[in-house]
This record gives C-alpha cells, structure tokens and sequence, in this order.
C-alpha cells in the first residue's frame, strides 16, 4: 500500500490539524485533548461524560480525569442529570467562554488556509465524498468487514 491510500491521507490530514491547532493554543495552558473536550462540550452543552468519551474516542475514564482538570481549572462545571441521576452533563463555565471563542477563531482560520487555493466545487465534492465513507464505516456491521474487503480490496 503506498502513502496515497484515502485512509493514510485522511488520517495525515487529522493528524496535521491536531497538530497545528495545538501548536496555535500551547498558550491557553490546557492540552490538546483538554482542547478538544472544551469545545467539544461548547458544541453540546449538557454532553455527558459517556458521549464525550465517545466523541474524543478516549476511554470513558480518561475523560472522567480530563473532566476533572477542566472542572479544577473552572472551565468546565458538572450538573445532575435530570433524567437519570447516575449521570451527569457537562457545561462550560464563564471563564471558559472565551477561550471557547478563541477555539473557535483559531479553528476557522485554520480552516480557511487550510482550504486555500481550492475551488468550492471541488471543496464540496470532497466534503459530499469524506461524509459518505464515513456513513459507510459507521454502516458496517462487525460481520461484514471481511466480506466487505474481499469485495472491493
């Protein structure tokens, strides 16, 4: 398999946003992953910590530590769950409302060059394409991964 393979470009293209993006935050004194967990929390006020786990694709007690710190840090504030008391959702506090806005600035002009020199026709079709094999990845039934390789691999 050569470095052009569409699993190796996606997961170069991942990995050099998350890169960059933490090289343009290093200042905010939190980790990428604390990063990631603020704004993934800013895009889902109320997650809890099972579907941010899932969403950081980190071990639900990675999370639980990470919560932790943001929460020590008063970034990050845990509420009951109303519905299910075992559980609890997550906000951001006060303070962390701009950095949250920072995030997102950073995140958009990052976007922006990285999308330099791409006409919106081809930018779409990628976009339309990237969306599609991720459905089809999350479609696959565990049964089928073998099958499905021999078929088109």
């Amino acid at each position: 398999m050569d470095n052009q393979h569409i699993a190796f470009v996606i997961s170069d293209v991942a990995r050099l946003y998350r890169r960059r993006f933490d090289e343009r935050t290093r200042s905010f004194g939190i980790t990428g992953p604390q990063m990631r967990a603020v704004v993934a929390i800013m895009r889902f006020p109320g997650i809890n910590q099972g579907a941010l786990a899932d969403r950081l694709d980190v071990e639900p007690i990675t999370t639980c530590r990470m919560v932790d710190r943001l929460e020590q840090a008063g970034l990050v504030e845990r509420r009951r769950d109303p519905q299910d008391r075992r559980a609890w959702q997550l906000f951001l506090t006060e303070a962390a409302e701009p950095i949250g806005q920072q995030l997102q600035a950073i995140g958009q002009t990052m976007l922006n060059e990285s999308l330099e020199g791409i006409d919106p026709t081809n930018r779409d079709a990628a976009l339309a394409t990237l969306a599609r094999i991720r459905d089809n990845l999350n479609n696959v039934s565990p049964g089928n991964e073998t099958q499905g390789a021999m078929n088109h691999g």
